[in-house]
């Protein structure tokens, strides 16, 4: 496990992987409540 970690953020690949999944949890937190506010205003 020690290694996965080092190698997990130890290099830029794992960097970039970890950065991208935390944006994409990011935008789909923002997304669903983003959608989830905008369904319940009336239509205009």
């Amino acid at each position: 496990m020690d290694q996965v970690l080092k190698l997990l953020f130890g290099t830029w690949t794992g960097l970039l992987t970890v950065f991208s999944i935390a944006f994409m949890i990011g935008m789909v937190i923002f997304l669903a409540t983003y959608f989830i506010r905008k369904s319940g205003e009336p239509h205009q």
